[in-house]
Parts: structure tokens; sequence; C-alpha cells
């Protein structure tokens, strides 16, 4: 028997995403759909999605939905969740977040952050990363699905973190546009972007506290961030400087990193000065992680590539919910990049 699911907020990119992995899944059934503009068939928004389903969206309660599924992705905006979730785990649903809502262990940060009062604080999830939570998030009945740069960015990090030979890191990330959603503003807009460059948010994004949430669980670092916006569609490429407190080799770098994501089904550690590409990741739930070069200042390079909508977004979450319901990690997402 196939696993009623449901997304909540299933209109944007992310939502669409979510779709596209779960209309080929093998162990899942599509009971509901919704958005605040209902009866609209699915490709009738997600037109990639003709002829893989008919499903209608609805404008119902959380309650109805949970009434009718076992798993409900949610994919409404930072806020929106906080007052959804709640219904839907006392009516014994297990969720995946796509929101900022429940990612920031510290309430305090959270409202700080997003400028948002929390209305159900008490509430605790499992942060959504598998490669360093996979058990916590197994036995979850909340995960809150990581943001797209800190999952690039802390995979990018983790390793040489948790080993404790980094002092300080500081991440540069280029970002395509589909990152800003699917509402156009004039900071996205296409002539705007096309030939251009931008850096925003410079030190006070607010996925940092992300980063440094979670690379301090691992070792007492300074994390630094900066994002750029880039005319590409997808993707997010992290150059990652990792200030060095200890020695160490190029090659012994790549090793650590090597034998730290050996088992890791969605991380693909290159050779020593291999660089990842956008191309090489998008579409994919894949993480490239290379480069390993070190400075004469003793500042080591590590550079990771990811699709922001899929291993940033919607893929990681349907990893997650596998995990969850005990599926194979790898079902419905073992596909190659779209290169060129």
């Amino acid at each position: 028997m196939k696993t009623r699911v449901a997304v909540i907020g299933a209109t944007g990119y992310t939502g669409g995403e979510l779709l596209r992995f779960l209309v080929i899944h093998p162990k899942v059934e599509i009971r509901a759909i919704t958005s605040r503009e209902p009866s609209k068939l699915i490709y009738d928004v997600h037109p990639a999605l003709r002829g893989f389903s008919n499903i209608k969206f609805e404008n119902i309660s959380p309650k109805e939905v949970s009434e009718r599924v076992e798993f409900v992705f949610v994919a409404t905006p930072h806020g929106v969740s906080m007052e959804v979730v709640p219904d839907l785990i006392s009516n014994g649903v297990r969720v995946v977040d796509l929101s900022a809502d429940y990612r920031l262990d510290d309430v305090s940060i959270f409202e700080r952050t997003y400028g948002i009062k929390h209305k159900n604080p008490t509430y605790k999830a499992v942060y959504g990363l598998p490669e360093l939570h996979r058990d916590e998030i197994r036995k979850a009945k909340l995960v809150a699905n990581p943001g797209c740069f800190p999952t690039g960015a802390i995979l990018a990090a983790a390793p040489a973190v948790e080993a404790g030979i980094v002092e300080h890191v500081i991440f540069d990330s280029k970002t395509g546009s589909s990152g800003a959603g699917r509402t156009p503003s004039e900071f996205t807009h296409h002539p705007e972007l096309d030939e251009n460059v931008k850096a925003y948010k410079v030190a006070t994004h607010r996925h940092a506290p992300e980063m440094e949430q979670e690379l301090n669980k691992l070792g007492k670092v300074k994390v630094s961030f900066t994002p750029h916006l880039v005319p590409v569609i997808r993707g997010i490429l992290t150059t990652s400087h990792l200030l060095l407190s200890k020695e160490i080799s190029s090659q012994d770098l790549q090793k650590m990193y090597f034998d730290y994501y050996r088992d890791e089904p969605f991380v693909r550690v290159l050779n020593f000065k291999e660089l990842p590409s956008l191309s090489s990741v998008k579409g994919s739930n894949f993480c490239d992680i290379g480069c390993f070069e070190i400075d004469t200042t003793g500042r080591a390079i590590v550079i990771s590539a990811i699709d922001n909508l899929v291993k940033g977004a919607s893929g990681q979450a349907i990893q997650n919910m596998n995990i969850m319901l005990g599926f194979d990690e790898t079902l419905g997402l073992m596909l190659p990049g779209l290169r060129p």
C-alpha cells in the first residue's frame, strides 16, 4: 500500500519541484495539493507535469488535509507554517516543513532574524540535513528542511570544522534567480540581472544563523556569509574560505572529506583541484564538493555546488521523507544532473 501524501502550498517553485518528484515516486500517492486559488489542475500551474497527474488544487484546512493523508510537506511562506504544523502534528501526521519557522533551535534568534513573532514556540523540529542528523530524522514527527544556502555551505565546511582545524569560515555564495521564488521583483527581474552580478544582504542574510547553529554543533567556529545573485536560473555555488588553525596538506584535506562522506548517497567528493559546476548538479539532488587547495596564508578553499530547488529544497525534503518512512533514502531521487 502506498503512503498518502499532501503538499500544502504547492503552487510555487519548491511546491512544483516536490510534485515533480512525488508523481514518479513508487511508494507514495498524492492525495491533496492546496492553494488559495483552488480548482486548477496540477498541470495548469505546473505544465511540465501534464500527463503525470490530474489532481486539482484545493483550498482546504490543515485538519481536512490530515484526514486524508499520513505525510505532509508544508511549502508555505515563512510565518505561515507555524500556524499549520500544530494541527497536522496533533492529528498524527508526520511533516517536513520547507519554511524557516522551525529551523532555528532558539526562538529568540528566529524572531530577531525574520522579524516574526513565533506563535508555536513549544514545537521542536529536527534539522533536516541527513548527512548530519539522519538518526534523529528517522524518528522525527516534524523535520525542518534546511535553507538552500545553508545546505551547500554546511556540507562544504562540516568535515573540517568537526576535525577541529578551522577557526573561521567565510562563505561566498552565488545563486540563481529561482531562489527568490515565483513572484517577480525588480531585484530578480531578468533585464536587471542578465550580464550582472549583485551582492545582497551583505553580512545580514537570514540564513547565516542556520550555518552558525549547525556548524557550532560540530566545533567552535566563527561564520561569515555573503550571497550574490547571478544570471542563472538554478543552482548555488559556494566558495568556502576555511581559515585553518592547524596545518594540513591539500591531499589530506581531500581525503578527510572523502572519508567523511564515503557512504553518503548524495554528496560527491571530487578529486583534488577538480572544481564543482552548477551544470553537473542542475535538476539533481547531489551536492558536489571539490577544490581543496590551500594558499600560503593557511586558507583552505573548498567549493560546493547544489541545485537550490532540489538538494537545497524539495529534493532534500523527499530525501527526508524517505528516511522518516523507512524507504530507501535514494528512492525517486537518483537522477543525474542536466548537463549541459
